[in-house]
């Protein structure tokens, strides 16, 4: 392979097979920077996006949402940094993304990568914890609120778990298993949750499941005024939700969906720089690296097939 050119996977229409091939390293524009990358994490989205799941995308594309890596050309004062980043609405979807040997990211989307974990670590941090952070947010979340986080045990609802608790907020976690503070399968009703707060119930609700019967029951455990935040729905079936108007109006309930693909780069990068003293100071985590599974480029289509088929997940593609 020429020295020009970089090893990238590939999508050439919508719904077609994903392909590894090279392709010329890119050449940089304006007000950006070549970030040679050393890791890009495999998330669902991006094996959505490779089965056609996306209207926005265009093509041909290189997918891949989340990075990580080193700044090996653009303005002198960017060269060599260590950065990492996530999509918004733009990488792997309307501009090449992440898996491929070398990226091109705004200068204003630029994130240093916390010093104390490495480029693997790092790349799996970005859609899970931008989208945790956009949640919280358009929760108007509290330092004094109490936190009900559904899902708490996957990608996004660990994530936001922690951010809730590093901003100062009692948390309780629902997911399907004994140790978490209210178990969805014996208590699908949330009892529990009113039960921890002395009955008021939770401030805040952070929906990571997206099933119209939790979210129904969540409504009606919010405390007065309380907040309901969304990040997906049924994938398939009914995604109607029938609730109570005389009591979400009468409780002041507020009820918010949230896409992470409404963001731009530079937003996503704002909130991974912000998160970075978190990291550094260990009030936030990501994966040990031991439960990332790490694979070559040139493996990588098998990783998304067996994401796609439910046989694997925490795939991080590592470059050299």
């Amino acid at each position: 392979m020429s020295k020009d050119s970089m090893h990238a996977l590939r999508l050439d229409s919508a719904g077609d097979s994903l392909t590894l091939t090279s392709l010329p390293i890119p050449s940089l524009p304006p007000d950006s920077v070549l970030v040679k990358v050393r890791a890009a994490g495999i998330n669902p989205s991006d094996v959505g996006n490779a089965h056609g799941a996306f209207p926005h995308t265009t093509y041909p594309r290189v997918p891949g949402r989340d990075y990580a890596g080193i700044i090996t050309d653009g303005p002198a004062d960017y060269i060599g940094q260590e950065v990492y980043g996530t999509s918004g609405d733009a990488l792997g979807f309307t501009t090449d993304g992440t898996h491929a040997e070398y990226l091109i990211v705004p200068c204003d989307a630029i994130a240093k990568k916390p010093s104390n974990l490495s480029f693997t670590q790092a790349a799996t941090v970005g859609v899970p914890f931008t989208t945790a952070a956009l949640a919280l947010h358009r929760a108007m979340l509290r330092p004094t609120d109490t936190v009900l986080v559904l899902g708490a045990t996957g990608a996004v609802g660990s994530a936001a778990c922690q951010l809730a608790r590093n901003r100062g907020c009692k948390v309780l976690g629902a997911a399907r298993r004994d140790t978490a503070d209210v178990n969805l399968v014996s208590d699908p009703q949330l009892k529990t949750a009113r039960d921890l707060t002395d009955g008021k119930g939770p401030d805040v609700v952070i929906d990571t499941v997206g099933t119209p019967d939790l979210m129904k029951a969540a409504l009606m455990c919010l405390a007065p005024r309380g907040r309901f935040a969304f990040i997906t729905a049924p994938k398939a079936g009914s995604t109607e939700l029938a609730i109570d108007m005389k009591y979400a109006y009468r409780q002041e309930l507020a009820i918010v969906g949230c896409n992470s693909l409404l963001m731009t780069m530079a937003e996503t990068a704002k909130d991974l720089e912000e998160m970075r003293e978190g990291f550094e100071s260990g009030n936030l985590t990501t994966a040990r690296e031991t439960d990332l599974k790490k694979v070559g480029i040139e493996e990588a289509i098998g990783a998304y097939e067996k994401m796609g088929s439910g046989k694997g997940k925490n795939f991080v593609i590592v470059f050299q």
